[in-house]
């Protein structure tokens, strides 16, 4: 089973500081998911070159210099149950490998102590400026790929959120920033928003357990979209909080968060997003 579906994530900022925000966001929604043993454990956080990345985007141009982040996600009750269920204990450990060559990023997560080759999830990011999402192949996928892409937009203020993860102060239909003059966004608040940029993230799943690939696939979909959904809504509420922030006081926090996460999931209880 090969599943491609990429999320385009308008939003009311520019490419420039979505580069802080998601990155201090990481930051911050990584404390959030840590705790009793389960959650976020970062073993490289570092410079790479080209020559290192050594990787291709599906155009053949090479994937440039940037930031190399290697995380373990300790998940546990973060999975649903018929997985649970089926894996041993000690299996539930995810690998996300990061390339982040801003304004181009691919994350790689593998299961590589269970399920091995038979899973694996690619994200590709681009984030372009002054755009509402109209490009047809950002990602410049050959036609065998275009075709079987799913497109599937992502309304940070319109778009349902469950019950579970709802917070009003985390909701931009009600968040003013002091800093900016941005929010509350109002329904056709794409119409005026300036400045706007796009998130293209392309998601490609690949899963071999045959018995199980139509309840994993449900999984995946609906679990990248309330991902996506809940984390960029975080983003733009989160704004007072990241906006003036240079890329040095983002590596000086990026530090100090992986000696908490640390403490975190040996003292902490367990919290965080759980399956439905």
């Amino acid at each position: 089973m090969v599943l491609i579906k990429e999320f385009r994530i308008v939003l009311p900022m520019t490419v420039e500081e979505y580069q802080v925000a998601q990155l201090y966001s990481v930051a911050e929604a990584s404390k959030n998911e840590t705790g009793g043993g389960e959650g976020i454990e970062v073993i490289h956080n570092e410079p790479y070159t080209q020559e290192e990345c050594g990787q291709s985007m599906y155009d053949g141009t090479q994937i440039k210099d940037g930031q190399y982040t290697h995380k373990i996600f300790h998940l546990a009750s973060k999975v649903p149950a018929f997985i649970r269920w089926l894996a041993p204990k000690g299996s539930l450990e995810v690998h996300e490998k990061a390339w982040n060559a801003y304004p181009f990023c691919r994350t790689v997560v593998t299961n590589p102590d269970y399920m091995r080759e038979n899973f694996e999830i690619k994200i590709e990011s681009w984030h372009i400026a002054d755009d509402m999402g109209e490009l047809e192949n950002v990602h410049k996928l050959p036609p065998e790929l275009l075709a079987k892409r799913e497109v599937i937009r992502i309304d940070i203020a319109n778009d349902p959120v469950g019950n579970k993860d709802y917070k009003r102060e985390e909701d931009p239909k009600l968040f003013h920033s002091e800093k900016t003059g941005r929010g509350p966004l109002t329904n056709d608040w794409k119409k005026a928003a300036r400045p706007v940029m796009c998130a293209y993230k392309l998601v490609t799943v690949q899963f071999k357990w045959f018995l199980l690939q139509g309840r994993v696939e449900k999984f995946i979909q609906n679990g990248e979209r309330r991902i996506f959904t809940n984390f960029h809504r975080q983003v733009f509420c989160w704004i007072d909080k990241w906006y003036g922030l240079s890329m040095e006081d983002i590596r000086a926090i990026e530090e100090k968060t992986k000696k908490e996460l640390d403490k975190k999931r040996q003292d902490g209880e367990v919290c965080g997003t759980t399956a439905d």
